[in-house]
């Protein structure tokens, strides 16, 4: 197995947060995210439940829609992760998605396609502010 080619490039912001439940804790974040998706633009909304663990480690798992500007194509994901935060006050997590495409309307050419099944390798963070960047490699 290697990495290969960047298909998510994207920033964006936090756009909610709630207490799931105080034990662990656990925190469910949501945001909303524009960027380069498999070469072509698009606009993305997700959320993720955070639990505290030992050492200050953070264990996240989320889901997300893609859609593409033109709204003809979404793609679906789900993904875990781990993470930490810095002193700084900077989120940073590194995990995996799993992508389903979906096509609302007919579409001769399907741009999202190479996501269909494939498994992503994620960097994900956010900054002091709530200011979301991420970048996705394909797994081969």
């Amino acid at each position: 197995m290697a990495l290969g080619n960047v298909i998510i490039e994207e920033k964006g912001k936090i756009t909610s947060q709630r207490v799931v439940d105080v034990k662990g804790p656990n925190v469910e974040t949501s945001f909303a995210a524009t960027g380069r998706y498999v070469g072509t633009d698009g606009i993305e909304i997700g959320t993720y439940s955070t639990v505290l663990r030992e050492n200050g480690v953070l264990y996240g798992e989320g889901q997300g829609v893609i859609t593409t500007t033109d709204d003809k194509e979404m793609a679906t994901w789900t993904g875990q992760g781990i993470g930490r935060i810095s002193s700084s006050g900077k989120t940073s997590f590194r995990g995996s998605l799993f992508f389903r495409t979906i096509y609302p309307q007919p579409s001769s050419s399907r741009k999202l396609s190479v996501l269909n099944n494939a498994v992503g390798v994620f960097e994900y963070e956010v900054d002091e502010i709530g200011n979301t960047f991420s970048k996705v490699w394909e797994w081969k």
